[in-house]
């Protein structure tokens, strides 16, 4: 892997550092507090998990993880939150929507709105909370968001954008970042204008998916355009949009010259993807996952939203199923029984009937160390 091709090991947003240079993009009903560690989590790298075949080695490489500060995903932002919806909630509703860990540092709330006094505001709110970043959703393709002028809906109207910009950086001290997308449609590319925008009213980043709102999810994102703002600002550019593995980001980089990757919907699918993207940086080569790793994925994620009481966790852990089983032989049996599953000890006792006898044909006999570990 040439070195240009390399992920950035770090970069500086304001006075905050991201190490690696790693981003979980926004996803609504995805990132949640519960997603977000879990994530953190599963992006422990390190160099002794290279044989996937063995059970010892896995073991190893379990006690011989390094910080996240060294690898994985860099970090995190919430889901979008309405600013309206934030500056008019009681303090103790407000809790629920900005619940946050220490272990979620460095985490960045994401808003969305039209009004650049209430999106002032609700960003005092979000850096009293203790964020380390607030950042401005213009990107969110969503018909109910561009119907209220938020999300990619402002895209159109530039003037106001230069509005919020200027209201929410007079409002806080800790570093303001937008995501956005390329205008639109492709008669409206407002992208490098609009990064320039950011830039002079002092944001400290921006974010593009590379796909125009008329787009959506479709297509393929252009990444061209990604590199013509990386030349016409100097705050960091932070490129997204169809990276689905760790040949991705690097290619990204190496198209575009950003300053670091913000993956999105294949994290849910492939939660280790950051740690992978560490692991290629540094090594040329990444760990492919095993059965083990994906039950301990499942089984980690479904008791993690049972332990902390989250709300409709049997429905969220329906929901993310389709994720966590893709690419597992016989995953539609599986998933079959966690969705007729009605409670979550129900789904937790139908995945470890589905993967004991895998995984006592995989390890044969179970060592004391794998015993423990998958208990």
């Amino acid at each position: 892997m040439p070195a240009e091709a390399r992920v950035p090991a770090s970069l500086l947003i304001g006075s905050v550092r991201i190490a690696p240079a790693t981003v979980l993009a926004p996803m609504a009903g995805v990132t949640d507090t519960v997603f977000r560690r879990f994530i953190r989590n599963a992006s422990l790298f390190s160099h002794s998990v290279a044989s996937e075949n063995s059970a010892t080695d896995f073991t190893q490489g379990v006690k011989a993880s390094i910080s996240n500060q060294q690898s994985g995903c860099g970090l995190i932002i919430t889901e979008f939150t309405s600013a309206d919806g934030l500056s008019r909630m009681r303090e103790s509703k407000r809790k629920r929507y900005l619940t946050f860990y220490e272990d979620e540092h460095p985490i960045a709330a994401q808003l969305f709105g039209s009004d650049p006094e209430t999106l002032a505001e609700a960003a005092r709110i979000v850096e009293d909370a203790g964020f380390d970043m607030v950042d401005l959703n213009l990107g969110c393709p969503a018909k109910r968001v561009v119907s209220c002028n938020g999300g990619s809906g402002l895209l159109r109207d530039l003037p106001l954008i230069g509005k919020i910009f200027e209201r929410v950086r007079a409002a806080v001290n800790i570093p303001f970042t937008v995501k956005f997308r390329l205008g639109w449609n492709d008669d409206n590319i407002v992208c490098v204008e609009l990064a320039k925008l950011a830039e002079s009213s002092g944001l400290n980043a921006v974010a593009l998916h590379a796909r125009t709102r008329e787009q959506g999810y479709a297509g393929q994102a252009r990444w061209e355009w990604i590199g013509a703002i990386k030349q016409a600002v100097r705050i960091p550019v932070i490129g997204n949009g169809d990276i689905r593995t760790p040949e991705d980001a690097c290619a990204l980089v190496a198209k575009t010259n950003c300053d670091a990757v913000m993956i999105g919907r294949a994290a849910p699918a492939n939660p280790w993807i950051f740690r992978q993207i560490a692991e290629y940086t540094a090594t040329g080569r990444y760990t492919q996952t095993t059965e083990i790793d994906r039950y301990q994925l499942i089984r980690t994620y479904f008791s993690m939203l049972l332990e902390e009481d989250y709300p409709d966790a049997t429905g969220k852990m329906k929901q993310f199923a389709s994720w966590f089983t893709h690419g597992v032989p016989g995953g539609a049996g599986l998933r079959k029984s966690i969705y007729e599953a009605r409670t979550g000890i129900g789904i937790i006792e139908a995945v470890e009937r589905f993967f004991a006898p895998r995984l006592s044909a995989t390890l044969g006999e179970v060592d004391e160390p794998i015993a423990a570990f998958l208990s």
